[in-house]
C-alpha cells in the first residue's frame, strides 16, 4: 500500500489529524483553526531545519513575514488568484533564504543562530522603511482573492478548505523530504557532520538546500495567514515570532513528525483562551518553556513516542 513511508502508528496519527481538520469547523471557529494550520505548517518548516539538520535559526519569522507581505501585496494591488499569492510568498521567502543561508550556513552553533537573528532584524528594519510594506501600518484590508481565478474565498469555510489542503500538502511534502535519501543525509549531518564530510557529501550544499526548502514552506504558510486575516504587519517579522516558533517545536517535540503540529495547537489555544488576561499569555508561555526544558526534554510527542516505543 502506498503510504509515503508512514509507519502504522504514524498512519493512525495522520488519519486522526485529517479527521480533526474535517470535523473541527463544526465545533470551533474556522478562522481559529486556520490560524493553527498556518502556524503548524510554519512550525513544521522550522522543524525540518532544527529537528533534522540540527540548525537553530533565530530569524525564521523573516521568511514567514515576507511571505505574508508579498502575498498580501499581490492580492491587494495585483489582483493575483489565491494560489499564485501563496506560491509567490513561498518563492520570495526561498529567494531570501538562498541569500541569507549562503551567508550563515558556513557557521555553526551559536554563530549560525546569531547571524540568522541579525539578518532577521535587518529584514524587520527594511519592513519598517519600504513603501510596499506600509511601514508600521502594514498592509491592511487585504481582500480574499479568487481561487483558480473563479472560486470565491470570501466565505470562511471556502478558504478553510484551501488552507487545509495547503497544510496537508506541505506536511506530506516535509514528511517525504525527511524520509528520502536526501533526508537521510540531513540526519547524518545532524548526528556526525565530520563523518558525513569524510563520506564525500558536500555538507554545506545539503544544509543550504534544506534551509531554502524550509524558508519556502515558511513563506507559503505566511502567505496563507495574510489571506485568512486580511493583513500583513510587523508582528509577523519580529524576533518574538521567531522565538515563539522555537517554543512551539520544543513543546511539541523537535525531530518528530507530528510534534510541531501538536505544539502549534497548544500554543495557539493558550493564546486564544488567555488573551483576555493580557500579560498572562507571555507568563504562561515562559512557564511552559521552563517545564519542557526541565521535565519534558523531548516534548509532548517525543515523550509519548519514547513511552510507547513508536516513532511519531
Amino acid at each position: 500500500m502506498f503510504s509515503l513511508g508512514f509507519t502504522r502508528p504514524q498512519l493512525i496519527a495522520l488519519a486522526v489529524m485529517v479527521a480533526v481538520i474535517a470535523i473541527a469547523p463544526m465545533a470551533v471557529y474556522p478562522v481559529f483553526m486556520m490560524k493553527i494550520m498556518c502556524f503548524a505548517l510554519f512550525a513544521c518548516a522550522f522543524n525540518l531545519l532544527i529537528g533534522y539538520v540540527g540548525l537553530l535559526s533565530f530569524g525564521h519569522a523573516a521568511y514567514f513575514g515576507m511571505g505574508c507581505y508579498l502575498s498580501a501585496y499581490a492580492a491587494k494591488h495585483w489582483g493575483f488568484p489565491a494560489e499564485i499569492c501563496v506560491l509567490l510568498g513561498g518563492i520570495v521567502a526561498a529567494a531570501m533564504g538562498a541569500v541569507f543561508g549562503a551567508i550563515a550556513i558556513k557557521r555553526q552553533g551559536i554563530y549560525f543562530s546569531m547571524i540568522t537573528l541579525a539578518l532577521a532584524q535587518f529584514t524587520y528594519f527594511l519592513c519598517t522603511q519600504m513603501a510596499f510594506t506600509g511601514g508600521e501600518d502594514g498592509i491592511q484590508n487585504v481582500p480574499r482573492p479568487f481561487l483558480l481565478g473563479f472560486l470565491s474565498l470570501s466565505n470562511d469555510m471556502a478558504i478553510y478548505w484551501m488552507v487545509a489542503v495547503v497544510f496537508l500538502v506541505g506536511f506530506l511534502a516535509i514528511f517525504r523530504i525527511i524520509h528520502s535519501p536526501f533526508g537521510q543525509v540531513l540526519k547524518a549531518i545532524r548526528e556526525n557532520e565530520p563523518r558525513a564530510i569524510s563520506l564525500g557529501y558536500r555538507v554545506d550544499d545539503y544544509k543550504l538546500l534544506a534551509f531554502v526548502l524550509s524558508t519556502f514552506i515558511a513563506g507559503a504558510a505566511g502567505g496563507m495567514k495574510s489571506l485568512v486575516f486580511g493583513i500583513a504587519s510587523l508582528s509577523d517579522v519580529t524576533w518574538q515570532a521567531s522565538g515563539q516558533i522555537v517554543l512551539t517545536n520544543l513543546l511539541g517535540g523537535m525531530g518528530t513528525v507530528f510534534g510541531p503540529v501538536v505544539g502549534a495547537v497548544i500554543i495557539n489555544t493558550l493564546e486564544f483562551y488567555l488573551s483576555p488576561f493580557g500579560s498572562w499569555v507571555t507568563i504562561t508561555q515562559g512557564l511552559i518553556f521552563v517545564a519542557c526544558v526541565m521535565v519534558f526534554r523531548r516534548g509532548v510527542i517525543g515523550e509519548l513516542g519514547a513511552r510507547f516505543k513508536v516513532a511519531l
